[in-house]
């Protein structure tokens, strides 16, 4: 078993963590700039460099793959397979599906109108739509190379159960009368659901990888300047002081920070590597990539274009508050999984 677990460590090391990009990027820092990675600048131009191409080579293999795996479930066939299941088994299989879905929330509304529009119960709408930004094999193997498999693996799970019991809350006040009518109005036209050829999956994904890129790459660009200016020129202390583990209001502080900001797993998580090497908490970091990714301004002003805004204001609070308690649990028993 020793040796198992010898293994995997080793493969993720060399294939999410990359400590051989690491082991590059220094010697190009100290020997090539004649920087130490040990003094700021030199720390700071080293964070930045690795991180900003293991990001970049992760979201281009992870895009591919999980961009093929999408192409067997278009929007016609995600459809056909929630109509047919109800109640709270639809809002989990509205949870899962969301996992394969685009990266940010704002992508993932309009399969929500058309979901709406072919008449699915509106809990389920609500779990797709929770899920698909937050959880995802990309968040997941991400996450897994920044803070390792437990905490990925836990942040999945909560994820989840945040979809399922938003989805369900939303269901049971029956705030169906609170959707834009025009959107009922819609008239929803089946369309023929055609298999596509291996080639035109590989096809498909390696456009999606294309087009993901250059949606995010900015974004991920200021998310590593962020983190290299945290992990290297602000004092823990102020870290300490305003988001540490000892402030009761560190959670609700990340959560209502990161709302206001528009950016994905992968301009958020350089950020969140800062913060926890500055000694935050791990649900505090957690509650405030979740609420960028769940709850970015830009998603809910589009979301405020098809939802009253009651619906729109209990959407809000759910996951917000969801966001909250996840963050202090994990503050609480976080120490489990480190």
């Amino acid at each position: 078993m020793e040796v198992i677990s010898n293994i995997f460590e080793a493969l993720n090391n060399q294939l999410l963590k990359m400590n051989w990009l690491s082991e590059l990027v220094r010697k190009l820092v100290e020997d090539v700039f004649g920087l130490s990675i040990k003094e700021r600048l030199g720390g700071s131009i080293h964070f930045f460099i690795y991180d900003t191409i293991k990001i970049f080579i992760l979201l281009s293999v992870l895009i591919l793959i999980i961009s093929y795996i999408q192409s067997y479930f278009p929007p016609e066939r995600t459809k056909k397979i929630l109509g047919n299941i109800k109640g709270i088994k639809g809002n989990i299989l509205g949870a899962l599906l969301g996992t394969i879905t685009p990266f940010c929330s704002c992508s993932s509304i309009p399969l929500f109108i058309g979901f709406t529009s072919a008449g699915l119960p509106i809990g389920i709408t609500f779990s797709f739509l929770i899920s698909s930004p937050l959880v995802d094999l990309a968040s997941f193997l991400l996450l897994m190379s920044f803070f390792g498999a437990k905490i990925a693996t836990a942040y999945v799970i909560v994820g989840l159960i945040l979809a399922v019991i938003g989805g369900t809350i939303i269901d049971k006040l029956k705030l169906e009368k609170y959707v834009e009518g025009y959107v009922k109005e819609i008239e929803n036209v089946d369309a023929e659901i055609i298999e596509l050829t291996r080639e035109e999956r590989i096809s498909y994904a390696k456009d999606q990888v294309s087009q993901i890129v250059k949606k995010v790459w900015l974004y991920v660009f200021i998310g590593v300047g962020i983190g290299a200016a945290i992990h290297n020129w602000i004092p823990q202390s102020i870290i300490e002081n305003s988001i540490g583990i000892n402030n009761p209001f560190s959670v609700l502080i990340a959560t209502l920070v990161g709302i206001p900001m528009y950016a994905d797993i992968f301009g958020t998580l350089p950020i969140a590597e800062a913060l926890f090497n500055k000694g935050v908490g791990i649900g505090t970091v957690l509650s405030f990539m979740m609420a960028v990714t769940a709850l970015s301004l830009p998603s809910i002003i589009m979301l405020s274009k098809v939802v009253k805004p009651k619906l729109l204001g209990i959407f809000v609070a759910i996951v917000a508050v969801g966001i909250m308690i996840i963050g202090y649990l994990f503050n609480a028993f976080g120490y489990l999984l480190i």
